[in-house]
């Protein structure tokens, strides 16, 4: 299957970029070193909150910007959309919406989802291959550096060597296109820190890095705490999510959630991916917004 590639143009204007921000394209790729001096030098140096656009209802909708500025949030994960409507966020006249209501509300993207992986999974669907290396197009017309390539429902991986190693090849032929773009595709499943460092260690790229979610991996048993300092510098973002109740109420230990990050080194976004809203959306939100900024501040 053939992937679309920077052109020329394309390339003279992104090397340019690269060279404002004190990096180098040599022969046409972002090497390793490079692109994880970008990461660091692109990374608050505190906490910023967000929510995923799905969680407050507006899945691949400039309004989730609006929400956000309405209930305190630095800014959204957004999603591209379902299969149904061709990923709609991969068109030019979406993707300026967004850009100009994040501009007029004064809030970000934070970071993109690929959530029609689930249903049309990456390890058995070739038109997953060609989408993942669209998002890659996207994150660069929106200015983010992160996508959720999730690995749930129809593409989970558990038990499933099979799947994990299509997974691999498939991102291994991706994964060069991330690295010329600066784009981390973050992987996140049901798996164990063990065996995501396993499939990070295959595909061989510093593109390809674990999207850690405390409620999921809390969920399958996992010690969570011990498992952000294992995976350290390869965890791109977070999902704040607590299946129990809300923040501070229920199983997940935030606290500790901070001083592994800590220990891991790890600043940047969370994203409120909410499962219990006992208070209504908005309150909720609210609560739990508010509870994380006391644990998570913009300045450490």
């Amino acid at each position: 299957m053939k992937l679309s590639y920077l052109t020329r143009r394309e390339m003279i204007a992104h090397s340019a970029r690269l060279a404002a921000a004190g990096l180098t394209l040599g022969s046409g790729f972002l090497n390793a070193s490079s692109l994880r001096a970008q990461q660091v030098s692109s990374r608050p140096r505190g906490f910023k909150i967000g929510a995923c656009d799905w969680t407050l209802g507006k899945r691949t909708d400039p309004a989730a910007l609006e929400l956000a500025k309405r209930f305190g949030l630095d800014g959204i994960q957004a999603d591209l959309g379902d299969a149904k409507d061709d990923l709609p966020l991969r068109k030019p006249e979406l993707q300026k919406k967004y850009l100009e209501t994040a501009k007029k509300l004064n809030v970000e993207i934070g970071s993109l989802a690929l959530g029609v992986l689930n249903e049309v999974p990456l390890k058995s669907d070739p038109r997953a291959e060609q989408w993942l290396a669209d998002s890659i197009d996207v994150c660069r017309a929106l200015g983010v550096t992160v996508v959720l390539v999730p690995f749930f429902a129809k593409g989970d991986l558990r038990n499933d060597k099979q799947g994990r190693d299509l997974v691999v090849e498939r991102l291994k032929r991706v994964a060069p296109k991330a690295e010329k773009a600066g784009v981390i595709l973050g992987f996140e499943s049901w798996l164990s820190a063990e065996q995501h460092i396993e499939i990070l260690d295959r595909v061989g790229s510093p593109a390809v890095q674990v999207y850690y979610d405390v409620g999921n991996s809390h969920k399958q048993g996992y010690d969570i705490y011990k498992e952000i300092r294992v995976l350290g510098k390869r965890i791109c973002e977070f999902h704040a999510k607590d299946y129990d109740d809300l923040y501070g109420k229920g199983s997940i230990n935030f606290p500790e959630v901070r001083r592994a990050m800590d220990d891991a080194g790890y600043r940047g976004w969370l994203h409120i991916e909410g499962v219990k809203m006992p208070l209504g959306l908005e309150e909720s939100v609210r609560y739990d917004e508010r509870y994380l900024r006391g644990i998570f501040p913009p300045e450490v």
